[in-house]
């Protein structure tokens, strides 16, 4: 094995992946930024939720709002709903896993606000019940997905937003998942803060 033309291969499979991504989620993802923006202007939150890797984006991204990304600018509403641990094994150990997200959702989402649910494969059990739960709150939903949607893709509606990576590889979604999560910090805080 050359192992060298392996990691290249890698390399080279992500860009192709990344420029088939932007010619189909630049504008998805500039209407989830004003979304998100309109959200965050009107005093809601975003809350955000994944598995796995999905997990460590969701928490990623809520810490680049609370903090800051690249600019200096006032704290910003976002919480990760991946945690807190002591909620997290209450629900899974009194009713059931798919519940994680959801009754967080339906403590903490208020009409407006934004559910940001993240899945490679768009099944994930658990962000689906989060979306279930958001849309009775009457909140929106930013479905960041791959390997066409799956049921995630079914249960948005009209002002819901997929972002949807052109990918059935999990390792190649995650690397434009990361990319898109940058591309919503930088697209809130250039309209926040007036940035061209």
């Amino acid at each position: 094995m050359d192992l060298s033309a392996r990691i290249a291969d890698q390399f080279e499979q992500s860009i192709a992946t990344k420029r088939a991504a932007a010619e189909l989620m630049v504008a998805p993802l500039a209407q989830a930024v004003d979304l998100m923006t309109g959200c965050l202007m009107n005093g809601g939150k975003i809350l955000a939720c994944g598995n796995g890797g999905s997990a460590a984006d969701a928490q990623h991204f809520a810490a680049e709002l609370v903090n800051r990304f690249e600019m200096e600018r006032p704290p910003l509403a976002a919480i990760a709903l991946t945690t807190d641990t002591s909620t997290l094994t209450s629900i899974a150990n009194d009713y059931h896993y798919d519940q994680v997200f959801s009754k967080q959702v339906a403590a903490l989402g208020h009409p407006g606000d934004v559910l940001l649910a993240i899945s490679t494969s768009g099944n994930s059990p658990n962000v689906i019940e989060a979306m279930r739960v958001a849309r009775e709150r009457e909140m929106h939903v930013v479905a960041l997905t791959g390997k066409g949607g799956g049921r995630m893709a079914e249960l948005l509606g009209p002002d819901d937003v997929h972002l949807c990576v052109p990918s059935a590889r999990t390792a190649r979604i995650q690397e434009v998942h990361l990319l898109a999560l940058h591309c919503l910090c930088d697209g809130i805080d250039s309209l926040l803060l007036g940035v061209e």
